[in-house]
């Protein structure tokens, strides 16, 4: 129950005058990175500062998941109405006019049935595929809610070169905020390192962190290593050494972050406009193909009458 347990972290608060020591005792109810963080705040005296800094931390990763919850959901749902109407018009109207044309002595051989076996074969083919897609969409959902979730990302983005850009963009952006909240929290970078690589939920993301870990092992600063990591783009391992040379390096890992999540919403956008009309135009061809498939030879028997 969530006021019982809201009532329970308060006498914990009373009692010990820590909320870390609250939010630990049910850590599970919050994620590891925030318990941690207000742990730090409260070790530094900056915990109004650091909860602020979750708070759009918080925030860019809701808009991140909301954008990309719209694209996959706007085409998943236009595909299923794709599936609907088709199967309808194979299922339920083609036969009406089989039966039409075969009540006004059409010849079962002739012009008039080829084409339209014509149209419902490839309204099959469509449905088919389409229905392949739609399946395939479902189960990569379903795949990403289970224990399954960082090889399905791997094998998408292997496949999908879109998909492959955006992900590298959104570890970009997590790795940022991350490093950027800890920083201004004012934790040593490698201690924020070791703590990133822990409460990071993508294997992506991990990998990277470790990897520039390893570099600043190896003797590289901490710039340097995010440069050798590939993690951003030169223009903004550029930035970030004029930020590290100026005692600026939160600052400047936070609005690298808000940059990278702003670009991941654009190119999630950008798939959006491109999936949509491509739907809507095979829509309307497989329909359009479909209805002609009928109607053309309607039109031809009431012509020779």
């Amino acid at each position: 129950d969530v006021c019982s347990s809201d009532l329970l972290m308060r006498e914990t608060v009373e009692e010990t005058g820590s909320l870390y020591i609250a939010m630990k005792e049910r850590e599970n109810e919050w994620p590891h990175y925030m318990v941690e963080m207000v742990g730090i705040g409260e070790e530094t005296g900056r915990l109004e500062e650091i909860m602020r800094n979750l708070s759009a931390y918080y925030q860019r990763e809701g808009k991140i998941k909301d954008a990309a919850s719209s694209a996959v959901t706007y085409p998943l749902v236009l595909g299923i109405m794709m599936v609907v109407i088709i199967a309808v018009l194979l299922w339920r109207v083609m036969p009406v006019f089989r039966r039409v044309l075969g009540s006004l002595g059409v010849d079962p051989a002739g012009s008039a049935v080829r084409l339209m076996n014509i149209g419902t074969a490839a309204g099959w083919v469509v449905l088919a595929l389409i229905g392949i897609v739609v399946i395939g969409v479902i189960t990569v959902l379903i795949l990403m809610r289970t224990g399954r979730r960082e090889k399905t990302l791997a094998w998408l983005r292997n496949l999908l070169p879109p998909v492959k850009r955006i992900s590298e963009k959104l570890s970009s952006s997590r790795i940022a905020g991350m490093l950027g909240l800890m920083l201004s929290g004012g934790f040593p970078i490698e201690n924020a390192l070791d703590m990133a690589a822990g409460a990071l939920e993508d294997e992506q993301s991990i990998g990277k962190v470790k990897e520039i870990r390893s570099k600043m092992d190896g003797g590289e600063s901490f710039a340097d290593a995010i440069s050798s990591a590939n993690l951003f783009t030169e223009f903004y391992n550029r930035i970030l050494k004029i930020g590290a040379a100026t005692g600026h390096e939160p600052q400047v890992m936070t609005k690298i972050a808000e940059v990278y999540e702003e670009q991941v919403e654009d190119d999630l956008s950008r798939m959006i406009s491109l999936i949509e009309p491509v739907l809507v135009a095979l829509l309307s061809i497989v329909i359009g193909a479909i209805l002609l498939s009928m109607m053309l030879p309607m039109a031809g028997v009431m012509s020779s009458l």
